[in-house]
């Protein structure tokens, strides 16, 4: 199943009022659901059997996104009265600010960062893919919370 299937299905989960989509073509299988939790509102691909297929696809995830607890700037929390530039995923995968487990974050609330500096890693299909600022500037807010998946499209970071 191709990129351009997938994002159809996706666009089609979204538009309609259906939940959840389950496909089969011959051994490829792909299951879209259409997720809510804390006014957060996604898809999610599943790709249970082997198949050369789209690198937006990734496990199902039992548990949902945690939201922030805390008030400010923390992560998971969209900034409520900052303006800056919007670093968004590029693809669906699960975020890390860290190269590895207890490794220092890549970047901070208050960080100034370089074009094409690396502040987040989205890892998709096992796959770590470092994710660079796309302007020079200072990160105003870290919008999702490590090890959280996220969407293509979905708001990571603000840099001001």
């Amino acid at each position: 199943m191709d990129l351009r299937k997938l994002k159809k299905l996706i666009d089609l989960v979204e538009e309609s009022g259906i939940a959840e989509l389950e496909i089969t073509e011959g051994e490829e299988k792909v299951k879209i659901v259409k997720g809510g939790s804390g006014g957060q509102e996604g898809t999610a691909l599943s790709q249970p059997l082997p198949a050369a297929s789209s690198p937006t696809a990734r496990p199902m995830s039992s548990s949902a996104p945690v939201p922030a607890s805390a008030p400010g700037s923390t992560p998971g929390e969209a900034p409520t009265s900052l303006e800056g530039h919007i670093v968004k995923s590029p693809m669906v995968g699960t975020f890390y600010r860290s190269g590895s487990p207890g490794a220092k974050p890549f970047v901070e609330v208050g960080d100034t960062v370089k074009e094409g500096q690396a502040i987040c890693i989205i890892e998709a299909m096992k796959l770590m893919n470092e994710i660079e600022a796309d302007k020079d500037g200072v990160i105003k807010a870290i919008m999702v919370e490590n090890g959280q998946p996220v969407e293509y499209g979905e708001s990571l970071m603000m840099i001001g």
